[in-house]
């Protein structure tokens, strides 16, 4: 049984610890971007959602950002900023990218949400989903040399990010909520479960979309190229499988006691025991 009592000042403590001092600094005008072959280069251009990742991590930025401005904890705080930081510089690795390799870059701004808190919670669930997936994505894409070893090498420490991310936001939530009043906490709850029911939502549409031969322009992640099959071919089954064995390690490293994201695991796990093995 765990020793930390989740909303207490030590599990505040905590949490916002291993998220800080986990912070891992680079400038991505740094980056110095690795000239591909040919086929590389088009492989890459030819991907579908460079516009949308952009404006994934430009939206999660100006929501992390809100919410860091309205919180009244400074520990809280600290590390609410230090991961809107990390958005915005995702987004800015991103365009460095597109930049070097002549993809057109998405030039909207983001709109600065209206209510800080409920942004931030849409926001870490979203983040929940995709980052799940994009962990089983990132692994198939490695393995199979859809992502020459040069660009694997760097991004994934922002993968890495995406999972200090989602372990902070999984205790922030519930730390959230332990703190509240008790005629206050109710609330806190519907509106937990209703952005994890509109991030669902949003997935199974896309599934949807997908297999009628669509795109939704939303939730990127989902977007599965054929060549990330390698040699055999990408079933469900193995596609959530390297999703879970994924998430697991990239959670993996730090602190035991902290919580972890649960609801996408969860669902998944449930869809493997119902898959045939061979799926």
């Amino acid at each position: 049984m765990s020793r930390l009592r989740v909303g207490s000042d030590e599990h505040k403590r905590r949490f916002c610890r291993a998220f800080v001092e986990t912070f891992h600094a680079y400038e991505p005008r740094e980056i110095r971007w690795p000239a591909l072959e040919p086929a590389a280069r088009e492989r890459l251009r030819g991907l579908p959602f460079w516009g949308e990742a952009i404006g994934s991590e430009r939206t999660a930025a100006a929501r992390v950002r809100a919410m860091a401005e309205i919180e009244p904890d400074p520990t809280l705080r600290e590390a609410i900023a230090l991961q809107a930081y990390e958005e915005e510089r995702h987004a800015r690795l991103l365009e460095g990218l597109l930049a070097f390799y002549e993809i057109p870059i998405p030039d909207e701004a983001p709109s600065w949400p209206r209510d800080p808190e409920w942004g931030f919670v849409r926001m870490g669930y979203g983040e929940c989903f995709d980052s799940f997936f994009a962990f089983g994505l990132f692994r198939l894409a490695q393995e199979t040399g859809f992502f020459p070893a040069a660009l694997v090498q760097i991004f994934d420490g922002v993968m890495q990010e995406e999972a200090r991310h989602i372990l902070f936001f999984a205790n922030w939530a519930a730390y959230r909520t332990g703190r509240l009043p008790a005629l206050r906490r109710p609330a806190f709850v519907v509106r937990r479960g209703l952005a994890i029911a509109l991030q669902a939502f949003g997935r199974i549409r896309t599934a949807l979309d997908l297999r009628r031969g669509t795109r939704d322009a939303d939730n990127f992640t989902m977007q599965v190229p054929e060549e990330l099959a390698g040699e055999g071919e990408l079933t469900l089954g193995r596609f959530v499988r390297t999703c879970v064995d994924e998430n697991a390690r990239r959670l993996a490293p730090y602190d035991p006691e902290l919580l972890r994201p649960r609801f996408v695991p969860e669902l998944v796990g449930l869809t493997l025991r119902i898959l045939p093995r061979s799926g």
